[in-house]
């Protein structure tokens, strides 16, 4: 059957299960929903294998999961709560207050606080979704992790927000009328308030340490405190019980899953080869990879070295491209917070070896910038690092695609000369074509701080060579070539093993006590389905990855061992200045495509109303001023055929 077709099909389905979703959401707060549908439902559902959580399994987490299946299927043939809670504020009266023995305001209060709660669970349902990075859910609507962290940032404070009202509320209402010992009340069989109260807390904790003043300043304060998210959603379970959690479950069950794979990833030291320092503090880093590791332009990879810290992540640009460079992978680094500065300070002195640890890459699935005939690409200062990618894709197009390449034109601002240097990246450090006469790249550097070039011959690119040990392995994907298969089988088969799990724990242990008549503990039940998750996820992903690491091992081990063949450093693009003669043809033809001007920034009004083609792709990436300025130009009407595109790195 042709792909196409059944991509076609998948693609259909997923748009009608979307709406589905969508119209759930909708009616779940009505009083229709409420009173006749989910009786009905219940009723239907509940049976003595999944008992009361059933409906809310097949309602709001299976949907999803399928979803999430379904697209990683898709991607991969594209390669090659059961409580009655009405809405009554408005049926609360005098009379209806005083047969509770209670005023009007408090119980309108106690109503206020419960749906505040209910509002902070669907910002809680749409969480984790941005920081699953290698989730399918993504993609399929065109977005990437790095590009969506925003959304996960501002979901993050309404939902802290909103539970922290929620939980305010409560306090107050349990304080005035005398019920404060509620506080301390953990339910058997419904909702726990210390466990909410403890979630709450951690919550709080974690919220605490991400805002900008403290993320900027004490960055491993903000990363262990992220870890509290762990306390925050197994308290919250406990809190609420595990038929309402199926309503967040799904995007925090891809999460599992996604954390579980790069954990897996994490646990291997990867072999790096070389290394590239420049003067202006940027350092660029050269791994051994399996040819079955692709990735597109602009992506992202997680870096760990455990000499700095076992526990600090952090992302970097991938500059290199998997066509050209099959056998190797490229990120680079500039330094500017600590971190980053101690890295720089290890590879200035002599060095053999440097442990390092990745997770990824990750980035978008389809070079969409093609679809361009002009790309304008204005970056300022370490902000043309996903430009590189971009044009050594394009170089490599260039050479063995018949289809025509887009005009490039590179607008680079930087500080000081040295920042120039960052220019020689544009090329790899080995493996660089020999001729780009049909590259069709301008580019225009600014530096700001400068009226003139400056010559410091002391201070030119610098190449290390590593010698790593034979137990360093090449990076590969976690899960083979075929990742998105993969991912769309321990998704589904994890989930299956979880409903099996469930089921037998329920009929033979949970039913036998309970008969669906909630008698059985809450937070018992709610620990067991969480074991059950885990187990299932654990067990089918290891699965997975010990399958594929059988198939891709003969791979590593034929990757070819560099360490004899000793790097040599870029040429200095500076050398039209006449400060160096030039080396190699290509980069002679870059260096001819390249123009410095000192004392001033571009005009970059003129400099994109010029842009004459049919479609101008514009990308920008670096201070936020630049982004916004770029983007008032494109979006001022002045020029229809301008395509706007920010690329920002916010984690």
């Amino acid at each position: 059957m042709d792909s196409r077709f059944v991509r076609a099909t998948i693609r259909h389905l997923l748009t009608v299960i979307f709406l589905g979703i969508c119209m759930m959401w909708i009616m779940a707060p009505t009083n229709t929903y409420l009173q006749k549908w989910r009786p009905s439902i219940h009723k239907k559902l509940v049976s003595t294998y999944f008992g009361t959580q059933a409906p809310s399994m097949l309602i709001w987490t299976f949907p999803v999961l399928f979803v999430a299946s379904l697209g990683s299927l898709y991607l991969h043939l594209g390669k090659n709560s059961n409580q009655d809670a009405s809405q009554r504020l408005h049926t609360i009266t005098p009379k209806a207050a005083a047969k509770e023995g209670v005023k009007v305001w408090e119980m309108k209060l106690f109503d206020v606080a419960l749906w505040i709660g209910l509002t902070g669970n669907v910002c809680l349902a749409f969480l984790f979704y941005p920081v699953a990075r290698g989730s399918s859910v993504l993609p399929l609507l065109g977005l990437t992790s790095e590009g969506s962290i925003k959304y996960h940032i501002w979901l993050g404070h309404m939902t802290m927000v909103l539970f922290t009202i929620h939980g305010i509320c409560y306090i107050i209402d349990w304080a005035v009328t005398g019920n404060i010992s509620e506080m301390l009340k953990w339910s058997h069989s419904h909702i726990s308030n210390v466990a909410g109260e403890i979630a709450l807390l951690g919550g709080l904790g974690l919220w605490a340490a991400t805002f900008p003043q403290i993320r900027r300043k004490t960055f491993e304060l903000f990363f262990y405190a992220h870890h509290l998210y762990i306390i925050f959603v197994f308290f919250f379970i406990l809190h609420v019980g595990i038929d309402y959690t199926f309503i967040m479950l799904p995007g925090f069950y891809l999460f599992i899953v996604d954390r579980y794979l790069r954990f897996l990833q994490s646990r291997t030291s990867v072999r790096l080869l070389s290394a590239r320092l420049l003067p202006c503090n940027v350092v660029e880093l050269n791994f051994a990879k399996t040819h079955g590791l692709t990735y597109n332009p602009t992506s992202i990879m997680f870096v760990n070295v455990p000499s700095i810290s076992k526990l600090q992540w952090h992302p970097f640009t991938v500059s290199s491209n998997s066509n050209m460079e099959p056998d190797k992978l490229s990120v680079i680094i500039k330094s500017e917070g600590s971190w980053s500065t101690k890295l720089h300070q290890m590879l200035s002195s002599p060095i053999d070896r440097l442990d390092v640890s990745i997770e990824g890459p990750y980035g978008p699935q389809s070079n969409h910038f093609l679809r361009h005939d002009t790309i304008v690409m204005v970056s300022g200062g370490s902000g043309i690092t996903p430009f590189i990618s971009i044009i050594r894709e394009l170089i490599f197009r260039s050479k063995i695609s018949q289809c025509k390449t887009p005009d490039m034109i590179l607008i680079a601002v930087f500080k000081s000369s040295l920042d120039l240097t960052m220019l020689d990246l544009l090329l790899p450090m080995t493996g660089s074509p020999s001729d780009l006469s049909n590259l069709k790249l301008h580019i225009e550097a600014y530096v700001t701080k400068e009226k003139e070039p400056t010559t410091d011959n002391s201070k030119r690119v610098r190449s290390i060579l590593f010698k790593p040990l034979p137990t360093d392995k090449p990076m590969a994907p976690i899960l083979g070539p075929n990742s998105w298969f993969w991912l769309a089988a321990i998704i589904s088969s994890s989930f299956i093993m979880f409903l099996i799990l469930i089921g037998i724990i329920t009929r033979f242990y949970i039913y036998p006590r309970d008969h669906n008549n909630y008698e059985f503990s809450a937070s018992t039940k709610a620990v067991l389905n969480v074991l059950a998750i885990c187990v299932s996820i654990a067990a089918t992903a290891s699965a997975a990855v010990f399958w594929n690491k059988k198939q891709y091992s003969r791979e590593a081990t034929q990757v070819q061992n560099n360490e004899g063949q000793a790097p040599l450093g870029s040429p200095n693009l500076r050398a039209y200045n006449g400060d160096r003669e030039l080396e190699s043809l290509p980069h002679q033809s870059l260096a001819q495509a390249t123009k410095v001007h000192y004392g001033g920034r571009p005009d970059l009004k003129r400099m994109l109303f010029e842009r004459k083609g049919e479609s101008v792709g514009v990308l920008v990436c670096g201070p936020k001023k630049l982004r916004h300025d770029v983007a008032a130009i494109c979006s001022s009407g002045l020029a229809d055929n301008l395509h706007f595109e920010s690329i920002s790195f916010s984690w």
